[in-house]
């Protein structure tokens, strides 16, 4: 197993034409892989990026016949490298759609998949109200697949915002955890760099971010910047804010070096919540939390 890895975030801005949208992601696999990439990675929404909800759904394909599973395993196989793909919209059995990742292996075959876990409810700074769990059906189980550079961990977007499911994936052994994302222009201001250096310092693993970026029907923005990030949360490759593709060569032994300085994912232990009154009195319960989990 090698330590050093040349990975590429390919930077995209997503339209409700799926069919295009899939010729510029997978032109963009290509000159990573020209290159030198390995391990080349796609934002979340990679094929279709739109507003409305019945663009998105009309939109959804199916594992068993979808043009965008079919090209992204083919430029795979046709590059011989891995290929994550953020999350495309696939269809679940109810009238919701699943946001799932899809890690492509060197042969074109699946080699894992993830269905995002966290849905993005929230009112952003503009107003604007947007409800994923109306539309998605949230996923269930976290994912660490194996590679060829040891195990990585897949994650989506609004999953960034729960640092236990990072600590569960770097506590099973995951030396890279991805975060293709979506953001929106205003939560990527405020929060985007933050929080994935955050991840990376608390795991003391490598951050890769692929993201989508510019605006997209409907006049929804996204932040852009994709980003790699180091065990030591040092920023060792950040996009802009325009479509490209963007390369860094990584050092896992660096992963190794952090949790040996820090060996704070060792260190968990159970704890309760005491949540106490000053009316009634220091120390006195009125109600308790309890962690208990071995993550």
């Amino acid at each position: 197993m090698t330590s050093s890895l040349s990975i590429a975030c390919v930077q995209v801005s997503p339209n409700g034409d799926r069919h295009s949208n899939i010729e510029e992601a997978v032109a963009g696999v290509r000159r990573a892989a020209a290159n030198g990439a390995t391990l080349i990675t796609l934002p979340e929404y990679a094929a279709q990026l739109h507003s409305r909800g019945r663009v998105m759904r009309d939109g959804a394909g199916s594992d068993e016949n979808d043009e965008a599973l079919a090209a992204f395993s083919a430029v795979a196989r046709e590059c011989q490298c891995w290929v994550l793909v953020g999350s495309l919209t696939m269809r679940a059995s109810n009238d919701k759609i699943y946001n799932r990742s899809y890690l492509f292996a060197d042969d074109g075959s699946v080699a894992a998949s993830y269905e995002k876990l966290h849905m993005f409810n929230a009112t952003l700074p503009t107003g604007r109200v947007i409800n994923e769990g109306a539309l998605y059906e949230a996923g269930s189980r976290a994912v660490a697949a194996e590679t060829p550079w040891g195990l990585l961990g897949l994650t989506i977007c609004y999953d960034l915002r729960f640092p236990h499911l990072y600590r569960a994936l770097a506590q099973a052994g995951a030396k890279i955890i991805a975060v293709p994302s979506a953001f929106t222009r205003a939560t990527g201001q405020m929060h985007w760099h933050a929080l994935l250096r955050a991840r990376a310092i608390e795991n003391a693993c490598y951050i890769i971010a692929p993201a989508t970026c510019g605006t997209h029907p409907e006049d929804h923005s996204t932040f852009g910047h994709s980003l790699v990030v180091d065990p030591f949360g040092t920023i060792v490759l950040e996009a802009g804010d325009e479509p490209g593709v963007f390369q860094a060569e990584i050092d896992l032994s660096q992963v190794d070096v952090a949790r040996a300085l820090i060996p704070s994912l060792t260190h968990d232990r159970p704890f309760q919540v005491d949540v106490v009154s000053r009316n009634l009195g220091k120390g006195v319960v009125v109600s308790g939390f309890n962690d208990s989990r071995r993550t």
